[in-house]
């Protein structure tokens, strides 16, 4: 099993419950927190409680002649954060792959948060038999799922997490007993421009700053796909914010705005109108120095400090 994130810790439980699992990969223990402690991933938690060797090789190529002394008769990867080389993919007879999407729509690195940012209203999981490449290889199973009109990237990424688990379970017991059938990614009916305009890569800072200039559902969806963590970031009162959770509302009172748009106190809320008719309603946030809170609570806090003010 090789698996890092939160999102394998479900694949790992359900496989060892009804597998033998030989060895556990995953990543190094790396500096986190303010005191940049040196952490251990939730797989490497997860596999310790259940008492399962653990690896944490640093490079995979010279990694094989290990791995191959564990003898598995396959691999399991989800979410483990680098490419198995070929080199080690050769290790075994098969690797299934757990990837949270359409395959071959969203491949890569993010592919629950695009998801949603970009208002797709349905996604899925699919298992695949792992190549060389990124997300390339042969179809194993697959199922889809709808996304929650105001659903979050934490909560889709537990359902995902979950069903992947599940459907993993479904392709090893197919291979087991002969019947698992392989569909070529070039064999589905998914066009190649949508293929590349859906590819991911992990988020940079620059992801996560709220564009209000976008439409207004848009920018919804940007705070939704960033929720619980990272967060949407932007700046409200001359301070930056990170933005939990946000709604579309009818702008009431005609259409005002500032110039760029930022966030601002309109009656009791905290508001932005981006679009005439609109505003994006600020539901919940964080605030320098402060624990998360309503936005009308940041509201009053604005118009309590302006009455302050000399």
């Amino acid at each position: 099993m090789f698996g890092t994130s939160e999102f394998a810790v479900p694949v790992l439980n359900e496989v060892a419950e009804r597998h033998e699992v030989v060895g556990v990969v995953t990543q190094p223990d790396r500096p986190a927190g303010r005191g940049h402690k040196l952490t251990p991933t939730p797989v490497k938690r997860a596999a310790e409680a259940r008492g399962l060797r653990v690896l944490m090789p640093e490079k995979l190529k010279p990694f094989a002649d290990e791995v191959r002394a564990l003898d598995a008769d396959a691999f399991v990867v989800a979410s483990y954060g680098k490419i198995v080389p070929q080199a080690l993919l050769d290790v075994v007879p098969i690797a299934f792959n757990v990837h949270p999407s359409l395959l071959p729509l969203y491949r890569g690195a993010t592919p629950l948060q695009s998801a949603i940012r970009d208002g797709r209203t349905e996604t899925g999981v699919t298992i695949i038999a792992m190549d060389a490449g990124m997300d390339t290889g042969d179809i194993l199973v697959q199922e889809r799922t709808p996304i929650g009109e105001r659903e979050t990237y934490g909560e889709l990424h537990d359902r995902t997490a979950e069903l992947g688990a599940r459907l993993l379970l479904d392709a090893i017991e197919r291979y087991e007993n002969g019947t698992l059938e392989r569909t070529p990614q070039s064999a589905t009916a998914v066009d190649a421009d949508e293929i590349a305009s859906t590819l991911t890569r992990p988020l940079r800072k620059e992801d996560l700053t709220i564009d209000w200039s976008r439409h207004p559902a848009e920018v919804v969806n940007h705070v939704r796909s960033l929720s619980p963590a990272p967060l949407a970031r932007t700046t409200a009162y001359d301070e930056p914010i990170k933005v939990i959770e946000a709604r579309v509302v009818p702008a009431a009172g005609g259409f005002a705005r500032t110039s760029p748009p930022s966030p601002m106190v309109v009656g009791n809320a905290l508001r932005v109108c981006s679009e005439p008719g609109q505003w994006v309603d600020i539901i919940r946030l964080i605030a320098p120095n402060r624990g998360p809170m309503t936005g009308e609570q940041y509201a009053r806090s604005r118009m309590a400090r302006a009455v302050q003010a000399p």
